[in-house]
């Protein structure tokens, strides 16, 4: 197969709109759980320290928190139909896309500086239609008579 169409069929796979998450970012990750017959809806909460292939069919971002003394990591598939939705509550400055050394960290050194956001603005997310306008748009009969009429001599 060629690239093209697995791009294309990547791409249909996208959700349409997404929340732009950065590393740095504590978020809200909502997330479908069947039991039985049954869907619930988990919600984790810690700090990004990872982003995939952010603009991929494919994107991931890790999610980290301490609970009870232990570190819990859980990777999610950003375009997933289980992940319902992602909320960014804080906004931190940080200087790079992997922060793997808060792993090593415990306490005030594991704090990140925080900075302004607008939340809102952030995690209101809207799905976005895409209007594809045609490539040629057909001339109208008027223009078509008066192109003709230019092309012939003109009779005297």
């Amino acid at each position: 197969m060629s690239f093209s169409i697995l791009k294309q069929i990547g791409d249909a796979q996208k959700k349409k709109a997404v929340v732009d998450v950065r590393s740095g970012d504590t978020v809200k990750v909502t997330q479908k759980i069947k039991e039985g017959e049954k869907f619930r809806l988990q919600t984790f909460e810690g700090v990004v320290i990872r982003v995939d292939r952010k603009e991929s069919h494919t994107a991931r971002i890790v999610v980290r928190k301490v609970t009870s003394g232990v570190g819990v990591e859980k990777s999610y598939l950003i375009h997933s139909p289980l992940v319902e939705k992602i909320e960014i509550t804080k906004r931190s400055k940080v200087r790079r896309n992997n922060l793997k050394y808060l792993r090593d960290r415990s306490g005030k050194s594991a704090r990140l500086a925080s900075k302004d956001f607008d939340r809102a603005a952030v995690n209101d997310v809207k799905e976005v239609e895409v209007v594809e306008e045609p490539a040629e748009a057909p001339a109208k009969e008027a223009d078509v008579d008066k192109a003709a009429e230019a092309e012939t001599p003109a009779e005297a």
